[in-house]
């Protein structure tokens, strides 16, 4: 796998991932702009009226079709809130060239141009989108914000978030605000994406067993030739000192059979090689199945159905998460807190170090696994302008020390413990 970049345009990026590995070529475009409580609807709502149609293909039937032409081609696109940022994300993969008759067209070409076409060329009528598709999509979008405790692990993850960057652009929902959308028509929407179209960081990402001529190929297409020069408005996902705050619990009733706990913890940096340590402070902590919180807090004292923790690396950020029976929420939540004391006095064995940072080198040495782990991987890396090759990342993890983790640990303060109950655990005397 080779990687290389190249500045299309300024606040234009294309990024060539070159393999022999698949079979398919994999086009991606990232659209990226900072999340505000003004746009943040918008964007949503953008995103899924851009896949409905553009000007050469104005329905879904159509694109539907040239895709199945293009020997089965697949297309998706999505939404991410990566740190501070809002990425609007476009991908098609198809078949590579070097599987198909000789005599057909050049599937790479024709591809890149397709996925151009719907993200740059959308279908509009008397200036401004299809009113059909807006008002389709707003419904849509209005039933992803109404179902959102539907998920309760995920619900209780968001709600934790935004108790802790409450008013700030990290706890906004990514889907946006039913009270918003009401607002929004066609003009607007419009108007909205002429405004990041000419403003947002573009990335181009092309991975597959390709060749330079790509870069010709995103350069001449008319619908990059239109696009302007832009100093690129999006945020560069850096380590900042972070403000201690004061520990709060927030508890919240909805009908659950299963009481979910959400501890979000702070983690002040002193700089940015640090991560790597938090990293493998987080797979001792509950990154993994032989962590301290699977072990300790499910196996063990069976206090949880599951249990474990993620690190935030674009807010410095760990969350511990765990399912558990509502009556068990203060001797979990106690044994809990105790296996951050430990971590903090390092009360963890080498075999626990060791095993961490083998489940991590793991996890980076599948990353060129898939194309589209590959693009993320990269992806990351634009958003923190902090480049790394993936053979510098296994040594950095491979060099972590128990004092490294010790430090973490140090550096770590409780932000917000959130807990979703059932309504009638009050009445429980909970």
């Amino acid at each position: 796998m080779q990687y290389s970049e190249k500045e299309i345009k300024k606040g234009i990026k294309l990024h060539l991932i070159k393999t022999d590995k698949f079979k398919t070529n994999l086009i991606a475009i990232f659209l990226t702009l900072p999340i505000t409580k003004e746009n943040v609807t918008k964007n949503s709502l953008l995103s899924a009226v851009l896949r409905r149609g553009s000007k050469n293909m104005p329905t879904l039937i159509q694109i539907s079709q040239e895709l199945e032409e293009m020997y089965g081609a697949s297309f998706d696109n999505g939404l991410d809130k990566t740190g501070d940022n809002h990425i609007l994300k476009f991908y098609l993969e198809s078949i590579n060239d070097k599987f198909i008759p000789q005599n057909d067209e050049n599937m790479l070409k024709t591809s890149i141009e397709k996925l151009l076409e719907i993200v740059f060329n959308p279908l509009i009528e008397n200036g401004a989108f299809k009113e059909e598709y807006v008002k389709q999509e707003k419904e849509n979008i209005k039933r992803i914000i109404e179902g959102k405790p539907d998920n309760k692990a995920r619900y209780a993850f968001d709600r934790c978030i935004e108790e802790m960057y409450k008013d700030k652009p990290y706890g906004l929902y990514k889907y946006g605000y039913i009270e918003d959308l009401e607002n929004i028509d066609a003009k607007t929407l419009y108007n909205h994406y002429e405004n990041i179209k000419a403003q947002c960081k573009i990335d181009i990402f092309v991975s597959g067993s390709i060749n330079d001529e790509v870069i010709n190929i995103v350069k001449e297409n008319e619908n990059i030739k239109k696009l302007p020069e832009r100093e690129p408005n999006y945020i560069i996902n850096k380590n900042e000192p972070k403000v201690k705050a004061k520990e709060a619990e927030r508890k919240e009733e909805m009908d659950v059979t299963q009481g979910k706990i959400v501890i979000g913890l702070d983690l002040n940096l002193a700089n940015e090689n640090q991560k790597y340590n938090a990293l493998v402070y987080n797979a001792i902590l509950g990154g993994t199945a032989n962590s301290k919180m699977f072990q300790e807090v499910r196996e063990k004292a069976s206090l949880a159905y599951t249990a474990g923790s993620n690190y935030i690396r674009y807010k410095n950020n760990i969350f511990i998460k765990c399912g558990i029976e509502i009556k068990n929420y203060e001797k979990a939540l106690e044994i809990i807190k105790k296996q951050l004391v430990d971590m903090k006095n390092g009360v963890f064995s080498n075999e626990d170090l060791e095993n961490a940072k083998k489940s991590i080198v793991s996890t980076i040495k599948s990353i060129d696994d898939e194309q589209d782990t590959e693009i993320t991987y990269f992806f990351g890396q634009e958003l923190t302008n902090d480049k790394i090759s993936l053979e510098d990342y296994i040594n950095k993890i491979e060099n972590v020390t128990k004092e490294d983790v010790i430090e973490i640990g140090n550096l770590i303060t409780i932000n917000t413990i959130y807990f979703l109950k059932n309504i009638d655990s009050a009445k429980e005397g909970q």
